[in-house]
């Protein structure tokens, strides 16, 4: 009778211990060589300690498995269910060396796997899924004072509109119709208007027919303001556009036709353009325009070479206008003298010789475009040239394609070189606001 107690109350701690253990996934596999031979060898397996997904504590340990035959066969902890990290580390020795390394990690299933199933590559990260939860503002620390100081949406707000700010610091959207223009309070009122919101614009001319007799002798003739810029003027004549300078010139709002583009009886003269705004001065400047700006060539050459140009297309230019040449010459070596010239057209408007510890020159030309002909001035110095000016005039057919050649040129044979560092051409429109 008392053998028959004490064998119930060793099954029930048997029990207990058994209900205690955590639950193990079963690998088996059979191993190969990559000659086809059966792998046999020792499997190390090295862990460190994680929570599995029972809550059971694994302790770091060292596993020791033999390999016979290829046959492997082991039961472990899962490992994708357990703490952040927990997998084990798995190394093959045979014939006393170490074979190759791999990482396992191992789900929790009653099916028996296979190594192909709990291998995992290099860097991979394995444990519990992340768990996602809906966290809200208050639970953030300072969210909601963050939030708090940022603009928030007033009653007026309204999508597809720019944004501005009412009086109590929110988000409105601009009130008006879609083509107004918004002051800088938030106001708005028709672009171009004492009232509106974008400034005073300026005004524009078309259709107009200027006044003056179409008789087939009479080649001056008025426009009712002054074109401003004058490139904004499109003059017509039987629906061919003419060109300023070729076949007329202008004057503030005087138009003087060329002899042989003069309109004949029964011609239509139609202009349109853009004149200066009496409340808004500073709405038609004209900015200036950069035609070419880079870096030129070098040489060593005792002639003059070409190192940079510039070629302003035909058509661009006007009376009226400016043409301003920037240009910086940088000289290499000790040696040997330098020359730097620069041509506008056919005319030389510039040359200068630096000596031989002159490091460079720079300088910049002014071209002022009248009627036939063109008034230049420049100033150049150098690092150890003093400052020099000239001015003269051209006569080049402003017309026509007109180039500027930026040359150089050593005094005598040498390593020394002439550079053309860097070079601007720039256009200032012809502009009236009377």
């Amino acid at each position: 009778m008392l053998r028959v107690k004490w064998s119930a109350v060793l099954w029930i701690l048997a029990a207990g211990i058994a209900a205690g253990q955590p639950t193990l996934t079963t690998i088996q596999d059979v191993l190969y060589r990559a000659d086809g031979t059966r792998f046999t060898g020792t499997m190390f397996i090295d862990y460190n300690s994680f929570e599995g997904g029972d809550t059971s504590a694994i302790a770091t340990a060292h596993l020791t498995l033999p390999i016979v035959n290829g046959v492997l066969k082991i039961a472990l902890v899962p490992t994708t269910t357990a703490s952040a990290g927990a997998q084990y580390n798995i190394t093959y020795n045979s014939g006393g060396r170490n074979q190759f390394t791999e990482i396992w990690a191992v789900p929790p299933t009653s099916l028996v796997l296979r190594v192909r199933d709990v291998r995992v590559s290099s860097g991979t990260i394995v444990g519990p899924p992340p768990v996602t939860t809906s966290v809200q503002i208050s639970d953030v620390t300072g969210l909601v004072n963050q939030l708090a100081i940022r603009p928030q949406e007033g009653i007026g707000f309204t999508v597809g509109r720019a944004a501005v700010i009412n009086s109590s610091g929110e988000l409105d959207g601009a009130t008006g119709n879609l083509s107004d223009c918004v002051r800088v309070d938030g106001s708005s009122g028709p672009c171009g208007s004492g009232s509106g919101g974008g400034g005073v614009s300026p005004l524009f001319s078309d259709g107009e027919t200027p006044g003056g007799a179409v008789n087939g002798s009479n080649t001056v003739f008025t426009l009712l303001f002054a074109p401003s810029p004058q490139a904004s003027l499109d003059l017509y004549r039987n629906g061919l556009l003419m060109k300023l300078g070729t076949d007329y010139t202008l004057n503030t709002n005087v138009i003087t036709f060329i002899t042989a583009s003069t309109p004949q009886v029964g011609d239509l003269v139609v202009a349109s353009y853009r004149y200066a705004n009496p409340s808004n001065p500073l709405g038609s400047l004209a900015a200036g325009q950069v035609v070419c700006s880079s870096t030129g060539s070098n040489t060593t050459a005792t002639t003059l070479t070409q190192l940079g140009s510039c070629t302003i297309p035909a058509g661009l230019l006007g009376v009226g206008d400016r043409i301003e040449v920037q240009f910086q010459y940088a000289h290499s070596g000790t040696s040997t003298g330098f020359t730097g010239e620069i041509h506008w057209g056919g005319t030389t408007v510039f040359s200068r010789s630096g000596g031989t510890s002159e490091a460079g020159l720079s300088g910049r030309i002014t071209l002022g475009l009248i009627s036939g002909s063109q008034g230049w001035d420049v100033e150049s110095w150098g690092a150890s040239t003093a400052l020099a000016a000239s001015l003269g005039s051209a006569s080049e057919d402003i017309t026509q394609n007109l180039t500027v050649s930026l040359r150089g040129q050593m005094s005598g044979s040498t390593t020394d070189a002439v550079n053309l560092r860097n070079f601007t051409v720039i256009r200032y429109p012809a502009q009236t606001n009377p």
